[in-house]
């Protein structure tokens, strides 16, 4: 535990009074604009009992106003009526309610389901000035948080503890973070249907996918419209059907997953229950990518071209962030002679580009524990499309940032098609030991990863509204009935 003596003035540089967030209030003229004004964002259900008695640390730290429960309030309505009341205050001349939305930083504590969410609202609000998020890891994973320096171990719950947090989100830099936008299209099936299956079929899981409505302009007369979005990664394949099982786990039996190591370790045990440490022999070769699926790259010329993928390549991972699986970087750092070779560069999380890479069975996933260990480099591109024809299989299992499904696939002649490709940016905050790199400042990572030495064209046009109304306010809405305590 952090000893410090923190002072009594120290919560000061943090405190945003209650006027700020209730337009009934009367303005108060006797505060100093804190140093760092923050609002925070607690999934109380995530890390068992962790997420609860965060929140009530946080709420008796500060101003109650300013601590949100996901699990009472969502944060697209807690967001939307904030910046309303802002703007309010600052039309009627309040420097105060100007430096606030200036300098305001958020905070979330949860999975990187939860921490999704959250940017997702941020990225729809569409804000002169987003603010800059800092992420609390409570989930299993916790990807987001490692990636940007939080650690990956669930946070202490004391004063002392939150703090010590507190002051490393005042000193953390801000870095962006590209966002990317997943459409999943398909013609309505003859027989059967293609739509995406949660654990337990239970679609509100699925909270960043919403299928557009038959009225909808962007929904073809026939066809199933699904579109969301991602910060860390898609994956398909082995790694997603393990943390579908996972997931249907968690489900069925809550009260076995409180704890983070106990979470870790089921992960594993289902890795070796599913087969993939033996997957010649528990899975066939219509499982493998190449078999399930035609794959294609958007070029740096703009020309859309074939992808060749290894037919022992049995899991594809599109990865934005230097963290997956627990804090692994699939990637790794190219070396020189690689680098001029394949055209390859280092991955750096706000350059418009996403890493493809991919693996053929959990031995070969093993080989990230080692220092330069990475997985096959497949890709650099800014968008990718996957096509998937009858006959392969019957389904396969994708997920993104954390959150599983079992997608079908067609019975007929039809084609389920899943694109990918860049969409635009948030901010989030940097602390030190942060994993990530910028395009921006280019310097060394602290992950100990470094490697050895060892076309059709098609035109923009027809997606472009697509992706841009990746953007609508309802995208990142969760259902009226969601349990958040679903999410990782």
């Amino acid at each position: 535990m952090d000893e410090r003596d923190f002072g009594t003035d120290f919560l000061k540089n943090f405190y945003v009074p209650d006027f700020i967030f209730d337009p009934e209030a009367i303005e108060e003229t006797n505060h100093e604009v804190p140093k760092c004004p923050i609002i925070v964002f607690i999934n109380s259900k995530s890390g068992g009992q962790l997420g609860g008695d965060l929140l009530k640390t946080y709420r008796e730290l500060l101003n109650g106003s300013q601590v949100f429960d996901l699990g009472e309030e969502a944060p697209d309505k807690a967001l939307h009526k904030l910046y309303m009341n802002l703007e309010r205050l600052k039309s009627s001349g309040s420097e105060f309610a100007a430096e606030i939305q200036r300098k305001l930083r958020i905070i979330v504590a949860g999975g990187d389901g939860t921490a999704g969410w959250l940017l997702g609202v941020v990225c729809d609000l569409k804000l002169a000035q987003p603010p800059p998020v800092a992420t609390v890891p409570l989930g299993t994973g916790n990807n987001l948080p490692f990636s940007f320096g939080w650690g990956k171990k669930n946070p202490g719950t004391d004063p002392q503890s939150v703090k010590s947090f507190l002051e490393q989100v005042m000193k953390a830099k801000e870095m962006k973070i590209d966002s990317w936008h997943i459409m999943m299209k398909m013609k309505a099936p003859k027989e059967g249907s293609c739509d995406p299956i949660a654990p337990l079929e239970l679609p509100h899981s699925l909270h960043a996918f919403h299928r557009l409505s038959d009225s909808d302009a962007l929904n073809e007369v026939g066809n199933h419209t699904f579109r969301g979005g991602f910060w860390n990664y898609f994956s398909m394949g082995m790694d997603a059907q393990v943390s579908y099982a996972f997931h249907s786990e968690r489900k069925l039996h809550p009260e076995r997953f409180k704890n983070q190591l106990i979470n870790q370790g089921t992960y594993a045990k289902l890795g070796c229950t599913q087969g993939w440490f033996a997957a010649s022999l528990f899975h066939p070769s219509s499982r493998n990518i190449a078999q399930l699926a035609k794959v294609k790259i958007l070029n740096r010329e703009g020309k859309w071209i074939k992808l060749v993928i290894p037919r022992s390549i049995r899991s594809i991972v599109c990865l934005n962030l230097p963290s997956f699986s627990g804090g692994f970087n699939p990637w790794g750092t190219p070396s020189k002679r690689r680098k001029a070779y394949r055209d390859l560069t280092e991955p750096f999380v706000d350059d418009g580009f996403i890493e493809v890479v991919g693996f053929r069975d959990a031995w070969h996933g093993l080989v990230l524990l080692a220092p330069k260990g990475h997985g096959t480099r497949l890709a650099q591109t800014r968008r990718i499309r996957f096509e998937f024809h009858k006959g392969a299989a019957d389904h396969t299992f994708m997920r993104i940032d954390g959150e599983p499904w079992k997608q079908p696939l067609p019975v007929d002649d039809d084609t389920v098609v899943v694109e990918i490709s860049h969409h635009a940016q948030v901010s989030m905050l940097a602390n030190e030991g942060c994993k990530s790199k910028s395009i921006q400042d280019p310097t060394p990572s602290s992950s100990g990863h470094h490697d050895d030495e060892d076309s059709d064209e098609e035109s923009d046009e027809d997606s472009t509204e697509e992706r841009r109304k990746f953007g609508a306010a309802d995208t990142f809405k969760f259902p009226e009935e969601t349990d958040i305590s679903h999410l990782s």
